[in-house]
């Protein structure tokens, strides 16, 4: 294990100035991303998606839950499974009130792509609260490029399509026999009747939502990982 170096406090505090100047450059410029997000152009989701949830079927609109904004986390588990994403399954365990969201108009759900009954059970297990909805028989999933299967929607993960991904290192989460499951997070926004698709994020792209990563991030053993 590497740890750090053994310092005085003066030469902690010189060490530690310098890199708070690296921070708050990181924070200016997260700023400007965060702007530049906002400030995307958006799609209208003109196809209709069928979903299930404790009270039955429903649409994609209803999914807001009459908020203007809505956050879908794409929950790795597929029908043939029995239990969810382990890696998916911590991000939900850190998760806590959404109280807060809800005060800022803003709607958190979990879609997956296994049968509601499937999700209704790991979420009873887990005492997990959060809204979650199955796209079983959806082209939710397919569309949103978090089923991969060339057979209904050309490959495309993280907005590389099969052949950038395989001239890249490290690419074996990609590799799967299709069809196949990963995780992302997209938004979207209710203007009327009208709900439109404004971000998506993959990969790590999530890893800023979550308590425990943010958290061992600020510390020397970090991840562990």
């Amino acid at each position: 294990m590497n740890l750090p170096d053994v310092a005085s406090r003066d030469e902690w505090l010189v060490a530690r100035k310098a890199l708070l100047a690296e921070e708050k450059e990181f924070t200016r410029q997260r700023d400007a991303l965060n702007s530049r997000r906002r400030q995307l152009p958006m799609v209208l989701v003109d196809k209709p998606y069928d979903f299930t949830g404790p009270d039955g079927e429903l649409g994609l609109g209803e999914l807001f839950e009459g908020r203007p904004q809505l956050v879908v986390y794409h929950f790795m588990f597929q029908p043939e499974w029995e239990g969810g994403c382990r890696n998916c399954t911590g991000f939900v365990d850190d998760i806590g009130s959404l109280d807060n969201l809800h005060r800022l108009n803003t709607t958190f759900a979990l879609v997956s792509r296994a049968p509601y009954e499937k999700l209704a059970a790991y979420k009873a297990e887990h005492g997990w609260t959060v809204p979650w909805y199955s796209s079983y028989g959806s082209d939710f999933n397919y569309d949103y490029h978090v089923t991969l299967d060339d057979s209904v929607v050309p490959f495309e993960y993280n907005y590389r399509t099969k052949a950038e991904w395989d001239l890249l290192p490290n690419n074996e989460h990609v590799q799967s026999e299709q069809p196949f499951d990963l995780h992302g997070l997209s938004c979207f926004l209710k203007v009327g009747d009208d709900v439109h698709h404004t971000y998506s994020t993959y990969g790590r792209g999530p890893d800023a939502m979550t308590f425990t990563v943010t958290a061992v991030d600020l510390t020397v053993l970090g991840r562990q990982d």
